[in-house]
């Protein structure tokens, strides 16, 4: 296999190529996502209409998907190449930066096979966590992340301060906020739970599907404020409609996958909605590829408490009232290491699963 050259800051590292597997061919009941262009948030008028494209989006569903952020498939291939040499080091190699997981500490290993989501048969994921790179959050990693932390930082930070950044400046124009209302909550070199991740799901034997009926991962919300899923041609994410129907999320060519989560939910009493999704067996001629993800999670200050805001839009749309379920009390650090705890130190089987408090009263549920 071919190496590819890979810039760290001050020597280059050779990773072996990375070559993405094709798209399935099965014509699947794929999810009608708005696309948001980022090449127009600078242009005249370009973040109104970004946000116009945005608001329509969020009415239907969070996830959208957007383009021409700043970053080469070659760039990307580079992470999906990162990713694959971690998971291919051996099991005590890895071991050794295993995630504090019990306590609500995300960063680092968590291995496979953690938790039963039906009798007998445990998830298939692997994890490895980077997180934001300021002193307090430094830690110990792999020869291999040492080795590429140029390129890893580059890549993080860019993520953070080229394509989040504009994307919680929407937000913020959608909410008839200032524009920095969020970015000042999602200060880069401020503690917060926000970090770069290489995952890998184990492909399953026929039987194994069979079990699970073919949910890997049951319907869930995400922590934080927003998940970056970078391309990933093998199919398996799917988005729970309004009308509570699955539908498979394509992915597309030179686009990251947007979803939003639990914290820009509470911050905005439900108006933007936490989207439920799940990972299910992929199709056929897909069925026998382990799937290899990066993503992006973006997470509020560890401190921010978890309050609604105060906006002319919540409102005039009637989302200005704290409901019975508000995080109000709660800080985005708390919520996100209780349910990080509560994933991993689940007594019961996921499948028994379908709703479960985490922290303070506040509870979460699980779709089937």
């Amino acid at each position: 296999m071919a190496a590819a050259a890979v810039s760290n800051g001050s020597h280059a590292v050779a990773l072996p190529t990375y070559h993405q597997f094709p798209e399935t061919k099965y014509d699947l009941d794929w999810a009608d996502l708005v696309t948001l262009d980022l090449d127009q948030f600078d242009q005249p008028g370009g973040k109104q209409k970004l946000a116009s494209q945005l608001f329509d989006a969020i009415q239907k569903i969070g996830f959208f998907y957007i383009i021409n952020f700043g970053l080469t498939q070659e760039q990307v291939d580079e992470q999906f190449a990162i990713g694959k040499e971690v998971f291919h080091l051996s099991m005590e190699e890895k071991l050794k930066y295993r995630a504090d997981l019990e306590n609500g500490g995300y960063n680092g290993y968590k291995p496979l096979g953690l938790r039963e989501v039906r009798p007998g048969i445990f998830d298939n994921t692997e994890i490895y966590n980077i997180p934001k790179f300021i002193p307090e959050l430094d830690r110990a990693h792999p020869e291999v992340i040492n080795q590429n932390r140029g390129t890893i930082e580059f890549f993080a930070r860019h993520i953070h301060d080229r394509v989040v950044s504009k994307l919680l400046v929407l937000f913020a124009i959608i909410l008839e906020l200032p524009e920095d209302f969020f970015l000042q909550r999602h200060r880069y070199d401020v503690r917060s739970d926000c970090h770069l991740r290489y995952m890998k799901y184990h492909h399953r034997t026929a039987e194994q599907n069979k079990a699970l009926e073919n949910v890997w991962v049951k319907g869930h919300t995400d922590f934080g404020s927003l998940t970056l899923l970078f391309r990933q041609p093998v199919a398996a994410l799917q988005v729970r409609t309004p009308e509570a129907e699955w539908k498979w999320v394509k992915p597309y060519p030179g686009s990251i996958t947007v979803n939003l989560a639990d914290s820009l939910s509470f911050l905005t009493n439900g108006f933007l909605k936490s989207s439920i999704h799940r990972v299910v067996a992929p199709p056929p001629d897909q069925a026998d590829v382990d799937r290899l993800g990066v993503l992006y999670f973006v997470r509020p200050e560890d401190d921010l408490e978890l309050r609604p805001v105060v906006s002319d839009v919540l409102k005039r749309l009637e989302y200005d009232k704290v409901v019975d379920g508000a995080a109000v009390g709660i800080t985005a650090g708390e919520w996100v290491k209780a349910r990080v705890a509560r994933n991993t130190a689940g007594k019961k089987v996921g499948s028994q699963v379908s709703e479960e408090v985490v922290v303070k009263g506040k509870s979460v549920k699980y779709y089937d």
